[in-house]
């Protein structure tokens, strides 16, 4: 797409312009994240695995039911996530230290050296393609990602520690 005109047309809310939005963040989103499939799969792990990663990753302590809705899954496929993350020992999990039924969930140093590099392959990736569209474009996607995001939840983006 470098080098392409990728101004949007001051008819920006029509259908055609609203379908090229969509279908660029389809296709952009689906790129990026079989930039680490391989990876993954390496391990014999899938992309809710690595969702969970990450999320605990940005918030060490990160509760099992703020890491439920952080990822809007069941709480079975979420249970069967990480079962195998903490079987695997990638995943450590003990009780709240005010309520002890509270489960948290921080990595283990296996755990993080695997996020690590599953991240760097992705900031890779992120990194060049915001370095050709340019400051001021990457400001205008991310008021448009978060625009899709209802109000009520943006607040757990937040607490994650965005810089």
């Amino acid at each position: 797409m470098a080098g392409q005109n990728t101004a949007a047309s001051p008819l920006f809310l029509r259908e055609p312009e609203l379908r090229r939005g969509l279908e660029l963040l389809y296709f952009g989103n689906s790129h990026l994240t079989r930039t680490i499939d391989q990876g993954l799969a390496d391990q014999g792990l899938g992309r809710a695995h690595h969702r969970a990663l990450y999320f605990i990753a940005r918030q060490p302590d990160l509760t099992v039911s703020q890491l439920l809705g952080l990822l809007a899954i069941t709480k079975q496929s979420l249970g069967r996530v990480l079962n195998e993350l903490i079987e695997r020992e990638l995943v450590e999990m003990r009780p709240g230290e005010r309520d002890r039924r509270q489960r948290l969930l921080r990595l283990s140093e296996t755990g993080r050296r695997l996020e690590t590099e599953l991240f760097d392959a992705l900031r890779e990736r992120l990194s060049a393609a915001y370095a050709s569209a340019g400051q001021a474009a990457v400001g205008g996607f991310w008021a448009v990602l978060e625009g899709l995001i209802p109000a009520e939840e943006r607040k757990r983006i937040g607490m994650l520690g965005g810089e």
